[in-house]
């Protein structure tokens, strides 16, 4: 299937691993002009000659911020002064208990996971708007719905998302703007990928096993009753930044596994 994406320039934040990565490379094998962002210049250079060694598609390339730091995001958007699609992916997560939770990580989370996307969404939309076409994506997360107990900040930083992202949907009548959010499940992304092998060291387990107990204990509403790849995540961002997409808007996408029993 033809995405009819040749044409177009997207910008996704935090792309140099993870969820980010593989939508930044499924859109560079759509042959869109991709952008990708990460903190360093080592990892975005590796990021941008993996996904042309991967794509063959040239017109890839990176722009170094670190989203903690307003100032870099102000010098991202003077490099990058227009695109046609914005994926919001930059997050952080830790586990920690509410008690333990600091104003000071309330904030960090809420600079990073929240304001980064505000302050994208900022600069382009109304540019989006004059030309009568664009996509802005939230990659928000089943947390949003499902509050996780172990990470509430983190929780609440998806759900602010999701109020976002259909206000600025709302702005976007009549017009070929569409703006969206998508909830994957737990993804086997870098970060993930990293704690779980550490549990695994720590308590002396496979790593298959402390998959198998997390969704028995964490999430045991789980349909699939895995980790989603990254990949599978991928898949429904690139579609939805197509055209082919064009009358979905508004929406809270779930890739979730099924863990949502919720039937809206």
């Amino acid at each position: 299937m033809d995405l009819q994406l040749k044409n177009k320039t997207a910008l996704i934040s935090g792309s140099t691993a993870g969820i980010g990565y593989a939508i930044a490379k499924q859109l560079a094998a759509e042959g869109a002009t991709v952008i990708i962002n990460g903190r360093t210049k080592e990892r975005v250079d590796a990021a941008v000659k993996s996904i042309i060694d991967a794509t063959g598609n040239t017109k890839v390339s990176g722009v170094t911020a670190d989203f903690a730091d307003k100032n870099q995001i102000a010098a991202l958007i003077a490099q990058v002064p227009e695109v046609d699609i914005l994926i919001n992916n930059v997050a952080i997560f830790e586990p920690k208990a509410f008690a333990e939770i600091p104003d000071e990580d309330w904030l960090r989370f809420y600079e990073i996971n929240v304001l980064s996307g505000i302050r994208l969404s900022r600069a382009y939309f109304d540019k989006m708007l004059q030309k009568n076409w664009g996509r802005i994506i939230f990659i928000s997360s089943e947390s949003a719905l499902q509050i996780p107990s172990e990470m509430i900040h983190y929780g609440m930083t998806k759900t602010a998302q999701l109020a976002i992202a259909r206000g600025l949907a709302e702005l976007t009548k009549g017009s070929n703007v569409t703006v969206n959010s998508v909830l994957p499940g737990p993804t086997l992304s870098e970060g993930v990928g990293g704690f779980i092998d550490n549990l695994a060291k720590d308590q002396n387990k496979t790593v298959e096993q402390i998959e198998a107990d997390f969704f028995k204990t964490m999430r045991p509403t789980s349909i699939i009753q895995r980790f989603l790849t990254t990949d599978e995540v991928a898949n429904m961002v690139t579609y939805l930044s197509s055209p082919l997409a064009a009358a979905t808007n508004g929406a809270a996408i779930r890739a979730e596994g099924g863990l949502l029993k919720a039937a809206i």
